[in-house]
């Protein structure tokens, strides 16, 4: 997976899957049904969140200080409903065949690194290879805390994750000398399906510790914050800061929302979404995430996303031949 879509080829879409809910849910079937339309549909990647625990300071998610975004507003209150990502994605691996799974994104730090290797690589072994993980040190100090670690050092944590990861995951006899941390001699097996290991798509703003992260480990980069919001002058600081470091940027995937347009009737515009998407993708996005709007009837909602899937491939597809994506 690592560089192959990148440095011009055709972009990719995304769906965001509801698997958190503001009140208990009468079942998550919905959450599954649409994974599986998606894989039935030519839907490249489905995405699912993470919180593992929530305190009581939600506003503290408008605070890009502390990771959060500006004016943001979390989806749920304390006692939403939010499933685990990894066990989301091994249910859905069981029932789809060629859809990439991800996380969108995995608060990586707060599991302990060599259990997260050896679940993420089991999930790639039995999904065929097709776990992406996408990480980032998220916003909320109280998560951190129920897990005995300090929020301050969530970015060193999170490093020293994605560094275990890549020794476990690549390394037969695998030894590492951190900080907190050392082992010497260690096996893991089964290794992921994937050469080089699992994809990693780091999410964060455009900063030092980011920015080393993603030339470190990444395969992708989430775009986050502000710079998600200005996505197409953020590409060209990310990548002249990834040159900067020594990694190639072409290397680089980048992930943005898509761009939903809709009509006087509130309806999706799919012509003028797809002009949003072909600015994007000349910008230098390569991978657009979305929820698009979906009929409640399962076999409308099939036709329908089978026909946007269709649409965007043959928008990025006619951009693509042309040697438009600069």
């Amino acid at each position: 997976m690592s560089g192959e879509f990148c440095g011009g080829a055709v972009p990719q879409l995304s769906i965001l899957l509801p698997s958190f809910a503001a009140r208990e849910p009468k079942g998550w079937d919905p959450l599954f049904d649409l994974a599986v339309m998606a894989d039935e549909a030519g839907v490249d990647r489905v995405l699912v969140s993470d919180h593992v625990v929530f305190g009581e300071h939600l506003e503290e998610y408008a605070k890009p200080e502390n990771g959060g975004r500006a004016g943001g507003k979390q989806p749920t209150g304390p006692d939403g409903h939010w499933l685990e990502p990894m066990t989301v994605l091994s249910f859905i691996a069981s029932r789809t065949a060629r859809v990439r799974l991800s996380t969108n994104i995995l608060i990586a730090a707060l599991r302990r690194p060599v259990v997260l290797a050896k679940a993420a690589a089991t999930l790639d072994v039995l999904s065929g290879g097709r776990l992406d993980l996408g990480v980032g040190v998220g916003w909320q100090r109280e998560e951190y805390e129920a897990a005995g670690l300090a929020f301050e050092g969530r970015g060193r944590l999170l490093d020293q994750t994605l560094e275990v990861c890549r020794q476990l995951w690549t390394e037969q006899r695998a030894s590492l000398d951190m900080p907190g941390l050392r082992f010497d001699g260690i096996h893991q097996m089964p290794k992921p399906v994937q050469q080089g290991g699992i994809p990693v798509w780091v999410s964060g703003t455009i900063n030092r510790n980011v920015m080393c992260r993603l030339a470190r480990f990444g395969s992708g980069w989430i775009s986050w914050g502000r710079d998600a919001d200005e996505i197409t002058t953020a590409i060209p600081r990310m990548r002249a800061a990834l040159a900067d470091l020594g990694r190639d940027p072409d290397e680089i995937h980048v992930a943005a929302t898509l761009p939903l347009a809709r009509s006087g009737n509130g309806e999706l515009d799919v012509p003028r979404t797809l002009d949003s998407v072909l600015e994007l993708y000349a910008a230098g996005v390569t991978d657009f995430r979305g929820r698009i709007p979906l009929p409640d009837d399962r076999a409308h909602a099939l036709d329908q996303l089978r026909s946007f899937v269709l649409a965007f491939r043959e928008a990025v597809g006619d951009t693509a031949t042309s040697g438009g994506k600069s």
